[in-house]
């Protein structure tokens, strides 16, 4: 659950990329974490092992203030390889917001169920089965996926948006970010009432963010 500090004026928010072993979670982390700006960022911690898969978790720190209040958005990835099961279910204990983020290619459709499946299991049993999850098909970029029509929804509305993404190039990160940010706004002012207590809008928080990003340029850095 987001922690509100009504005292001093802030609030932090956790959010989580999830998705099976190389889907891009981390990609997606670096692309945000180089245009943040330098200020507003603290450091991004990475743990991997030798053929460069994320062991534990990544984590980026951003912060700001706004209308007089102090935001602190804490953004995790977690391992996708099955043995790290215990790994995933301590990095999505009290999250606010989760991004799925799903391989394209033909031959990762059934680890993506196996990796949606196991997402809501753990969040269930986490007792956040409410939690706002957005999913991001990434890695369009490469020959062999399966047509935008055909993605797999995971049971999910069909009305709800599934983001195309090729992280590597930076394209659909920011638009899974922002919709997963409004996304977990809304969830969370619905149980702790923000916007009334502090007077800010879920689009005055969206925009204050963006306006401590470079969305525009290929890197801060």
């Amino acid at each position: 659950m987001a922690s509100v500090d009504f005292r001093e004026r802030q609030l932090t928010l956790k959010l989580v990329y999830y998705g099976p072993p190389r889907s891009g979670k981390t990609t997606n982390l670096n692309w945000i974490y180089a245009h943040v700006d330098r200020l507003n960022r603290g450091r991004l911690m990475t743990l991997d092992t030798k053929d460069d898969r994320t062991v534990f978790f990544d984590m980026l720190p951003i912060f700001f203030r706004q209308s007089g209040l102090s935001f602190q958005l804490k953004v995790y990835t977690v391992p996708g390889q099955p043995m790290h099961e215990v790994t995933r279910r301590l990095v999505l204990k009290a999250v606010d917001g989760v991004a799925f983020v799903a391989d394209s290619q033909h031959d990762a459709e059934a680890q993506n169920r196996s990796s949606y499946n196991n997402l809501r299991k753990n969040l269930e049993a986490l007792g956040l089965g409410s939690v706002p999850v957005v999913v991001q098909y990434n890695k369009r970029d490469l020959p062999d996926i399966v047509d935008e029509a055909d993605l797999s929804r995971f049971g999910r509305d069909p009305a709800e948006r599934v983001f195309p993404a090729a992280a590597i190039r930076g394209v659909g990160v920011f638009e899974t970010f922002f919709y997963l940010l409004e996304r977990t706004w809304d969830a969370v002012d619905a149980k702790m009432s923000v916007e009334r207590s502090f007077g800010i809008s879920r689009e005055a928080f969206v925009e204050a963010v963006r306006r401590h990003m470079s969305t525009d340029r290929a890197s801060t850095d």
